[in-house]
């Protein structure tokens, strides 16, 4: 029973602070500051630490992360922590979206809701309070957590629609619209991870508003190019009482995304939305390495409280990506 209530304590206490990082205003959660976040979290716990800011970068050729922060005077960070608890086996990458807010940059979004904009970052969040776990829970796993952070503004220097950018791994990408920035954060990540040795890479975003029409505000979904790691989620939130769906990916949704101008373009409308945008942050995956996108636009915050969810950030994603490295 002790060992029981010292686990669930461990995960509760991760859940709680992804929570408190979440529903934080975007004037005290910027990049700079979920780095020394990731940085405190890395001391506390002992985890190798990298951070690279825009210098670094620019010297890693990440320019789909650089063009979506570079309207902001918050210049964008990537930050990448290790824990190493299964000797000389792969490594898995927990890849989360840190967008600490969302003005949509020059595709501006309506007033309405804009303020609940600073939970753009709840992939970032879950990311690194599942470090956190990890890291006490002393599991058996080597992981990798990245968080891909920037914020989104409409500042002289923005990237406008009509944009052709150049991401790390060499693909060029046409801007349709600067509302459609996480892929394009986490493009540069996915690719980071696998550079890093990644065999399995899952990222967590709040990546669109589609996923919604799709599947409402309890289910969060999965575009994925390997189904048994797709599988293994959806078992593992079953466990924690947090929902998921598998979303189809066939071939006419990515020819939905090809550009005549560029390799691939950032948006390719409403259709299909959720998959489409998932499947853009798939192409920036090595082909050798088993990936799932999860989409959790839906589900990271919540209108009212109900059961163990509160009014706010709910860090919807973190008790899965414990159970799952569980079982790694």
């Amino acid at each position: 029973a002790k060992d029981v209530l010292h686990k669930a304590e461990i995960v509760a206490e991760a859940v709680s602070f992804a929570r408190d990082l979440i529903n934080r205003p975007g004037n005290a959660v910027y990049p700079e500051i979920m780095a020394e976040c990731a940085k405190k979290i890395a001391k506390e716990n002992k985890l190798q630490i990298e951070i690279l800011d825009e210098k670094k970068l620019a010297a890693k050729k990440m320019q789909a992360i650089l063009a979506v922060g570079q309207g902001s005077v918050h210049k964008p960070r990537m930050i990448v922590l290790k824990y190493n608890g299964n000797g000389n086996a792969p490594y898995t990458a927990y890849v989360g979206k840190g967008i600490t807010f969302d003005s949509g940059g020059i595709s501006i979004k309506p007033l309405d809701g804009m303020g609940e904009m600073k939970d753009d970052m709840s992939g970032a969040a879950d990311v690194l309070a599942t470090m956190q776990a990890v890291a006490k829970l002393k599991l058996k796993i080597n992981l990798l957590g990245i968080l891909s952070c920037a914020e989104n503004m409409p500042g002289g220097n923005a990237q406008r629609p009509g944009d052709i950018v150049r991401a790390a791994s060499g693909k060029t990408i046409e801007v349709i619209s600067t509302d459609a920035e996480g892929r394009m954060v986490l493009a540069d990540a996915v690719w980071y991870a696998g550079e890093l040795g990644a065999k399995k890479i899952i990222d967590i975003a709040t990546l669109t508003g589609a996923v919604i029409i799709a599947l409402g505000t309890e289910t969060a979904g999965i575009v994925a190019n390997d189904d048994d790691l797709a599988n293994k989620i959806i078992a593992s939130g079953k466990l924690v009482g947090e929902s998921y769906w598998q979303l189809p990916t066939f071939k006419e949704y990515h020819e939905a995304i090809k550009s005549d101008v560029a390799d691939l373009k950032n948006s390719a409308g409403r259709a299909g939305g959720s998959i489409t945008g998932g499947l853009f942050i798939g192409e920036f995956v090595k082909k050798d390495v088993a990936w799932a996108h999860i989409d959790i636009g839906g589900t990271a915050s919540a209108a009212k409280t109900k059961g163990f969810k509160p009014q706010g950030g709910t860090a919807f994603g973190v008790m899965t990506l414990i159970k799952l490295g569980e079982g790694q």
